[in-house]
Parts: structure tokens; C-alpha cells; sequence
């Protein structure tokens, strides 16, 4: 039994850290979507009007935080996100310590998480999923939490978290939803679960203060130069919003639909092409020993939450399935590999949980697991991390598919 995790947790957080930024300026150019959301992060410093309203204030609030404390440089821009890869990280450490009271398995789950390669290249870009995700993860390490402790507070501040997350995309919304239902089928399974909490008071105070804290988001919207919000426009403006984020986008080279993302069928280039004096590139792909390993994890989890009626495994394997199947209803024209960023991390709950509920059967599985994903994080290292190539065709060494082309 693990009884004192936050010293671990803090090491944690401070080794990823110092890795996310190790060489975090490299390129010295805008990737990928950094083109939108850093010239919205600098329209939020100078409060000259709305700009990119597709989208929430909160995660462009954050790189503008960034670019006010390192300046308006790839530092700047980058480095926020760094703060919020690292936070997950021990989210989803202290997220399977509560759940699971062992270190061994928590500590897979950091390394795991860590070696999904999503993770890394996503804490290491000015966009706004690594913020989303943060906030989803710590929210969901507060709901575990109050789980076992119960406490107003406690399930108050997952729900502030919740309202952040959606603040900073409104996938996140959905989640909200989620963190109800868990809630009323977890009471309704045992009373001893969420010491404290009636589920209609429970419920009452997700509801708003998630709702209140996503709207406190729009706060600097108020001070624009140009066309500030008011309150009467809040309300109004939440369906603008909406209008861009449905409208029928044209075809885009890198566009997949969402069965194909679990199956690794077709990654997103976030850069190749030549900058700082090489060839350079950065893919996002999932690591596949993970990703793959992962959808057997989660055929486990419903079979032996099936045969068993084990809560845990049942929430593990609900939480990935949900975080993907959301996107068989959003109405987007279009998706990407990189809306499977939320789905790639919380894909490690299953295998975790796996490893440890079958663990004597298994013995072993989680060091094999652990060094085949290391070597392929190795391996696939020069691409995520934007390494200096031999030249324009040195891409087809990785490509072990032509859609990954």
C-alpha cells in the first residue's frame, strides 16, 4: 500500500517536466495549429477583440500566459503546454493509486502514459487539447478521490475542473455527463461510496459549478477593445460558437474517421519540412504496443466486469469506450487523429487495471509491455521530437504503413 504518493507524485511531475522541455524551441516556427492559436493567445494579450471564437477562451488565456512570462517566442508559446502534459501525467498516476492502493501499478501507469508518445508531443505544441486534457484528467483523480473520501470540497473541485476543461474545448462537455452518471450508478451500487454526498444535492452541484466556472472563462472577453462581451451576449454567443465549430469544413489530406483511430490507420503530420537548418519532422502517432494492447485491455474490462461485476474494471473500460464514442455523434464535418488525444491516454486505465486484476496470471506482462513500448519510443523518438533527419525521404524508415504517409 502506497501511503504517501504526493512526494512521488511531485517527482513525477518534475521529470516530465524537465523532459517536455528539453529543446521545447525546436522549430523555431509555428506547428501545425499553433498558427491559430498563438495569433488568438496575442489578440488575448493585447484584449483587441474576439478572434478564433470556434473555441473557448481558457486554453488560448493559458499560451498567452506563457508568451507574458517567456514572451511572444516558441518558449513562450510552448510552454504552458508543458505545465498541463506534466499535470496529466500525475493525474493518471494518482488516478490509478486511488483506485488501485498499489504502487506498482501506478507507477506503470505514469510510465505508460509517458511512453504513449501522444503525450509527449502533445505537451510540447501551443494547442488547445493538452489544456482540455489536463483539466479532464486532475477532474477525474478529484471524482476517484471523492469516491473513497467523500467531501463537498472535493467533489466540488472536480467539477470546477470539469468547467475549466470544457473552457478549453467543448469536447470536454460531455464529460460532465459522464462524471454524472458515474456518480449516480456508483451511489446506487453502494451507499458507502461518495461518503456524504445525496445524489440530487451531488448532481445540483456538478451541474452548476461546472456551468459557472466554464462561463468565468469568458471573463477577459468583457475588456476587448473591439466588440466586448456583455452578459447579454454570453448566452447568445455560446451558439455563434456552436455555428463555426459545426460548419462543413472542405477535405483535408490527414482527415480519418474515428473508428480508425483506436487501429493507428492514419496519423497526423504536425510538421516535415525543412526549418533550423534540417529536415525536421513531428507525427502524432500513438505508440503502438500501448494503443493496440490497449483495445485487448478494454475487451478484459467488459468481460470481466461481465462475469465478475468488478465497479473498477466496468469504469475503466466505460471511460475509454465513451471518450471515443462520443465522436460517432458530434456533428464534425471532419475529424482528425488528433481528436483520439484524450482516448490514447486514458486507453492506459485498462491495461493497468488488467495487469493488476489478473496480475498472477499475468506476471510479468507489465515489464514485457514496458520495454517493447520503450524501444518503440526510442525508435520512434526523431519524429516526435522533431530531430534533425538525413534528408526529405528519411521519413519512410518509420512509415510501417502507407497511410501513415
Amino acid at each position: 500500500m502506497l501511503r504517501r504518493p504526493l512526494p512521488l507524485a511531485i517527482l513525477i511531475f518534475v521529470l516530465a517536466e524537465a523532459l517536455f522541455l528539453i529543446r521545447l524551441s525546436v522549430p523555431h516556427q509555428f506547428v501545425f495549429d499553433e498558427v491559430h492559436y498563438v495569433p488568438a493567445a496575442r489578440a488575448l494579450i493585447a484584449l483587441s477583440g474576439p478572434t478564433n471564437i470556434e473555441h473557448p477562451l481558457l486554453g488560448k488565456s493559458l499560451i498567452a500566459l506563457g508568451m507574458l512570462i517567456f514572451g511572444d517566442t516558441p518558449l513562450g508559446w510552448r510552454f504552458m503546454s508543458t505545465l498541463a502534459g506534466s499535470v496529466t501525467l500525475v493525474s493518471m498516476f494518482a488516478t490509478t493509486w486511488l483506485i488501485t492502493g498499489r504502487l506498482s501499478p501506478s507507477l506503470i501507469a505514469a510510465a505508460l502514459t509517458l511512453l504513449s508518445f501522444t503525450l509527449y508531443v502533445q505537451a510540447r505544441i501551443a494547442m488547445l487539447d493538452g489544456f482540455m486534457l489536463a483539466f479532464l484528467a486532475s477532474a477525474i483523480a478529484m471524482i476517484a478521490w471523492t469516491l473513497r473520501a467523500g467531501g463537498w470540497w472535493r467533489w466540488s473541485t472536480a467539477a470546477v475542473l470539469l468547467g475549466l476543461a470544457v473552457g478549453c474545448k467543448w469536447l470536454a462537455a460531455p464529460y460532465v455527463a459522464f462524471a454524472g452518471a458515474a456518480f449516480v450508478i456508483c451511489k446506487l451500487g453502494d451507499q458507502r461510496r461518495f461518503p456524504g454526498l445525496p445524489i440530487w444535492p451531488a448532481l445540483l452541484v456538478l451541474g452548476s459549478v461546472s456551468g459557472f466556472a466554464y462561463l468565468l472563462t469568458f471573463a477577459p472577453a468583457f475588456f476587448y477593445t473591439a466588440e466586448p462581451l456583455t452578459l447579454a451576449r454570453l448566452i447568445p454567443f455560446q451558439l455563434e460558437m456552436y455555428q463555426r465549430q459545426t460548419q462543413v469544413l472542405p477535405a483535408h489530406a490527414y482527415q480519418s474517421d474515428w473508428w480508425s483511430w483506436p487501429l493507428l490507420i492514419r496519423p497526423i503530420w504536425y510538421l516535415y519540412e525543412p526549418v533550423d537548418g534540417a529536415q525536421r519532422g513531428i507525427l502524432l502517432l500513438g505508440n503502438p504496443a500501448i494503443m493496440w494492447s490497449g483495445l485487448v485491455a478494454v475487451a478484459a474490462c467488459w468481460g470481466g466486469w461481465i462475469r465478475h461485476g468488478s465497479p473498477r474494471l466496468f469504469a475503466a473500460a466505460a471511460l475509454w469506450t465513451g471518450s471515443l464514442g462520443i465522436w460517432a455523434v458530434i456533428p464534425k464535418s471532419l475529424g482528425f487523429y488528433y481528436y483520439y488525444f484524450p482516448s490514447s491516454i486514458f486507453i492506459v486505465l485498462p491495461i493497468v487495471l488488467v495487469l493488476d486484476h489478473w496480475r498472477t496470471r499475468l506476471r510479468g506482462a507489465d515489464l514485457v509491455l514496458l520495454g517493447i513500448a520503450l524501444a518503440l519510443a526510442v525508435y520512434f523518438f526523431p519524429l516526435l521530437s522533431a530531430q534533425a533527419l538525413p534528408d526529405a525521404t528519411a521519413f519512410r524508415r518509420w512509415m510501417w504503413f502507407s497511410s501513415w504517409v
